[in-house]
C-alpha cells in the first residue's frame, strides 16, 4: 500500500548521496515523517523507492526546492548532507529563499568550523537558526545509528533533540550517542578532531600489522585470528573488528587475499590535515596524529618509493628482516601492548587539542561527555572510551590522560613491551612512525627536565631572545659570543 503524504512532515533532508539516503531512512524508521530533496532528482526517486522496500517508511520525495521546504511543519528543520565548501553555500541559498523566521538549517557534513560560524551569523541576519553537526559512523552508522555532534544554536538543538536522541546510536550503559556540543562551530571542530584521532588509530593498527607481517611473518589467516582475539579484550573496537574481517577476505578476482592486492596508497579528505594545522595554531603537541598524516603523504609517493627500493637494494642495504629469530607468541603480545599504549597517547593529544580550542573560544566543552558519545556509532568507537569518560569523571580538569592514575598504571605496565616493539622495528628497517612518535611524546611528557635549556640558550646567543633561569626569577640575556671570544683569548 502506498504511503499517504501527511499534511506536513516533521523534518527535511537535502543531499541524497549514500550518507544522506541512509540518515533519511533512519529518521523515518524512528517514526518521524521526512521530506527529501536532491538537485539530481533521480536520487529522490531512488530514496523513496528504498523507503518502500525497507519497510514502507514515511519518506516523501520532492523534485523542486520550494515544494520540499513548504512540505515541512513549522518551525522547519532541514538537514543538509552535501559536499563541504561552496556546495553548502549554494544549498543554503536555494533553500533559504523559501524558509521563514525561526526555521533551521543543519549542516551534517565535514565542514571547516569557521565556515559554520560564518553561516550561523549570516543566517541569524535572516532570522534563521543554524547548526553544524558532525556525523560519524559511515554509511552503516547513518542508517542504523551514528554518533552525532551538533553545535550552534541551542534553541535549534532543543527543537530537534527528540529526533536526534532516537536516531543516534544507543549504548546500553550510557545512552544515545548525541549531546549538545556547544556554541558556534564546536560540533564541526569536535568531529574534525575525532577524524584526526581516527587517522592516528588507523596508522597505529597498520604499524602493528606491518611488524607482525614483516618481522613476525604472520599469514593473513594468523593475522585474522590475532585481531579477532584482540577484539575480545582492551582493544575491543570497530577498527580492530573490521581489520580482522579484512584479513579474512579472499580475492574475488584472483588467487590469495584481497588485502595483498590493495595498492599501498592512502587517500584523504582533509580533516586530518585540518587537525594537525589546528594543533600547530594552538601550540598543542599532536605527534601521533601528525605522524599518521605524514605517513599518508609518503604512501602517496608510490613511484618514488619503488625507485628508492631499487637504489637501496643495489647499494648493498641488506635485508635485515631475514636475520632474526622471532618468538611469534611473545611478539604478538608485545605488539598488542604497544598498540594500546600508543593509542592512549593519540587520544590524549586529541583531547588536549579540543580542550585548548574550547578555552580559546569559550565553548566550555565537556571532554568526558565527548568520550561518551563516541562509545557507539562512530568509527573510533571502542571499549577504551569508557575508561576515558571515567578519567574525566574523576577529574574534569585532568591535564593529560597520561597522568590519570589508571592510564598511568597501564602505560607503566606496557612500556617495556612498547619499547621492545619500537626497537625491533627500527632494527628491522620497518618504520613505525605512530608508535615511535607516541613513545617520544610519553618520554618527553614524563621528564622533569628536557634539553630545551640548550635550545633557549642558542636562541639567546643568535637572536637575543632572552631566557629564564631555574634558580632566579626574571628574564636574562647573555652576550654569549663576547664571553666565548674572551674565554678563547
Amino acid at each position: 500500500m502506498a504511503l499517504q503524504s501527511p499534511k506536513l512532515t516533521r523534518i527535511g533532508l537535502a543531499g541524497l548521496a549514500v550518507m544522506g539516503q541512509n540518515l533519511a531512512l533512519n529518521i523515518a524508521e524512528k517514526g518521524f515523517p521526512i521530506s527529501v530533496y536532491n538537485r539530481t532528482t533521480s536520487k529522490v526517486d531512488e530514496t523513496v523507492e528504498r523507503a518502500k522496500v525497507e519497510g514502507n517508511l514515511p519518506v516523501f520525495g520532492f523534485h523542486d526546492p520550494e515544494s520540499f521546504v513548504l512540505s515541512i511543519q513549522k518551525p522547519r528543520v532541514i538537514i543538509m548532507l552535501v559536499k563541504a565548501g561552496a556546495p553548502v553555500d549554494q544549498t543554503i541559498k536555494t533553500l533559504s529563499a523559501y524558509m521563514e523566521k525561526g526555521d533551521c538549517i543543519i549542516d551534517g557534513g565535514n565542514e571547516w568550523y569557521e565556515n559554520t560560524e560564518r553561516r550561523e551569523t549570516a543566517m541569524a541576519e535572516l532570522g534563521l537558526q543554524y547548526l553544524g553537526m558532525g556525523v560519524s559512523g559511515g554509511e552503516e552508522g547513518a542508517r542504523n545509528g551514528p554518533s552525532l555532534m551538533p553545535g550552534g544554536s541551542f534553541e535549534a538543538y532543543k527543537y530537534i533533540e527528540d529526533i536526534l536522541l532516537k536516531v543516534a546510536a544507543q549504548v546500553p550503559d550510557s545512552g544515545p550517542c548525541v549531546t549538545y556540543i556547544g556554541k558556534g562551530g564546536s560540533g564541526n571542530f569536535v568531529k574534525m578532531v575525532h577524524n584526526g584521532i581516527e587517522y592516528g588509530d588507523m596508522q597505529l593498527i597498520a604499524e602493528a600489522y606491518d611488524v607482525l607481517k614483516s618481522v613476525g611473518k604472520l599469514t593473513n589467516e594468523e593475522l585474522k585470528n590475532v585481531f579477532s582475539e584482540w577484539n575480545k579484550g582492551e582493544l575491543l573496537s570497530f577498527l580492530i573488528e573490521i581489520t580482522a574481517d579484512i584479513f579474512g577476505i579472499k580475492d574475488d578476482k584472483g588467487d590469495g587475499y584481497l588485502v595483498d592486492k590493495v595498492l599501498d596508497k592512502t587517500g584523504m579528505k582533509g580533516t586530518g590535515k585540518w587537525t594537525v594545522q589546528q594543533a600547530a595554531e594552538l601550540s598543542v603537541a599532536a605527534p601521533t596524529i601528525e605522524a599518521s598524516l605524514d605517513s599518508r603523504f609518503l604512501s602517496g609517493l608510490k613511484e618514488e618509493r619503488t625507485e628508492a627500493a631499487k637504489v637501496f637494494k643495489s647499494d648493498g642495504f641488506s635485508d635485515i628482516l631475514t636475520e632474526q629469530e622471532i618468538d611469534k607468541k611473545k611478539l604478538i603480545d608485545d605488539v598488542r601492548q604497544a598498540l594500546y599504549a600508543a593509542k592512549i597517547c593519540s587520544y590524549a593529544q586529541g583531547m588536549n587539542l579540543i580542550r585548548a580550542k574550547s578555552i580559546e573560544k569559550g565553548w566550555d566543552l565537556k571532554l568526558g561527555e565527548l568520550a561518551r558519545i563516541w562509545k557507539g556509532g562512530c568509527i573510533i568507537r571502542a571499549i577504551f572510551l569508557d575508561r576515558i569518560k571515567k578519567a574525566y569523571d574523576r577529574n574534569a580538569d585532568l591535564a593529560n590522560l597520561l597522568v590519570d592514575p589508571e592510564f598511568a598504571k597501564e602505560i607503566i605496565d606496557r612500556q617495556s613491551a612498547w619499547r621492545r616493539v619500537v626497537c625491533l622495528a627500527i632494527n628491522s628497517g620497518i618504520s613505525t612512525p605512530g608508535m615511535s612518535a607516541s613513545l617520544a611524546y610519553f618520554d618527553t611528557y614524563r621528564r622533569e627536565r628536557l634539553p630545551a635549556n640548550l635550545i633557549q640558550a642558542q636562541r639567546d646567543y643568535f637572536g637575543a631572545h632572552t631566557y629564564e633561569r631555574v634558580d632566579v626569577p626574571g628574564s636574562f640575556h647573555t652576550e654569549w659570543f663576547k664571553m666565548a671570544k674572551k674565554k678563547d683569548n
